[in-house]
């Protein structure tokens, strides 16, 4: 039974909270039913992955990968765009009636400023109580 050191593993993952972070996820794994890649030796799941990780029987950038997507809530999938999406009703609007043609009232400052000057505040509004 072989011991596993800091130093063996620092040499494959250079700082050491990553080191415990994938040698953890590696551990869950291993609890989870994960096969071993080195004998046990009536070690823990801890020291298994320390192992594997100084062994580098297991890569950490897969482990990283792996420890990544499994903290992951939601996951981006880039689906296709689609070339062009149909108007709701497409090929219906012609048999209606309708007209594609929509025109817009267009109203200029001026004439909205006429419109509001010849509007008349209600009755009992708070600028009559001023009076």
């Amino acid at each position: 039974m072989a011991r596993v050191t800091v130093e063996d593993c620092i040499e494959k993952v250079d700082n050491r909270f990553e080191l415990v972070l994938l040698a953890s996820h590696r551990a869950r794994m291993i609890s989870a039913g994960s096969p071993l890649t080195v004998d046990r030796d009536r070690d823990k799941n801890p020291v298994v992955a320390l192992r594997e990780i100084a062994d580098s029987t297991v890569s950490p950038e897969d482990l990283k990968e792996d420890l990544i997507h499994s903290l992951q809530k939601h996951v981006d999938v880039d689906e296709p765009e689609a070339a062009a999406v149909p108007m709701i009703g497409g090929g219906n609007m012609a048999a209606s009636g309708s007209d594609d043609s929509v025109e817009f009232d267009r109203m200029t400052e001026e004439d909205l400023l006429r419109g509001l000057d010849g509007l008349v505040p209600p009755v009992g509004s708070a600028d009559d109580d001023n009076d």
